[in-house]
């Protein structure tokens, strides 16, 4: 395992004044464990970023303070949520000759069968697992080789991971960390099926509808010819009347 080191001072300024260490470049930290007393200490934060990149917070660092070398490991730097730069950082020292628990992040590696194919698509359902081991056992990560995912529903389970036997995965052995899906999930293929019918259905349904309209008008102006000739029939019936009355009105 490479050996990581980082360098530290002892920090004597706290509160609202450490803004200005921040301002030179460094980073207010503090240590922190079993049986030892919360030391404050002041860092480099370019050499801290550098470090925890590599290592992150299972890696073993050799923090030397003062000349004193401490191991520990790196954890809960605060981040400026609006800068993303480190505000604090803290280390837990932990003892070489007692394990410690800590979780560490998997790294998917090679190529899925499955996805080159366009078969499926690869769900990444874990991100890290739990661990027990010395601290200097620790692993970085862990890789998972998902080159073997061919089909769908094919997936890979905690059980399956290729890991040193200094180290006690605590993480349920059952769990699945990476699984091959369908490109098309079946809800959602339901839904474009349903959509697709009610689409049909409504272009079905237009021109009945256009038909029906153009046979109610057509039988409506039908209705009308057929009242206006009426009403001439019985405008004639009427002016006959009107003239035979008259002639006998004049014969008198």
């Amino acid at each position: 395992m490479e050996k990581h080191t980082l360098k530290a001072t002892k920090r004597t300024i706290s509160g609202r004044k450490v803004k200005k260490l921040r301002q030179e470049g460094n980073i207010p930290g503090n240590i922190y464990g079993k049986k030892i007393k919360s030391h404050a200490v002041q860092l480099s934060e370019k050499e801290l970023l550098s470090v925890y990149a590599k290592v992150g917070e299972t890696g073993l660092v050799e923090l030397i303070v003062d000349g004193e070398v401490r191991p520990v490991l790196i954890h809960n730097i605060q981040m400026d949520p609006v800068s993303s730069r480190p505000l604090h950082v803290d280390f837990h020292q932990v003892d070489l000759k007692e394990k410690v628990t800590t979780k560490v992040p998997l790294e998917m590696v090679g190529e899925s069968p499955a996805v080159k194919d366009k078969v499926g698509v690869l769900l990444n359902i874990m991100s890290e697992v739990e661990v027990e081991a010395l601290p200097a056992d620790l692993p970085e990560k862990i890789k998972v080789d998902v080159s073997g995912l061919a089909s769908i529903d094919q997936a890979i389970k905690v059980a399956d991971l290729k890991i040193s036997d200094k180290v006690k995965i605590l993480t349920d052995q059952a769990l699945e960390m990476v699984k091959v899906a369908p490109l098309v999930s079946k809800e959602a293929e339901k839904m474009a099926a349903e959509e697709a019918a009610a689409a049909a259905a409504a272009a079905t349904a237009a021109p009945a509808a256009s038909g029906e309209g153009a046979v109610q008008e057509a039988g409506g102006t039908a209705s009308t010819s057929g009242n206006e000739t009426k009403a001439a029939q019985q405008g004639a019936s009427v002016g006959a009347a009107a003239t035979s009355g008259s002639a006998k009105e004049a014969g008198k």
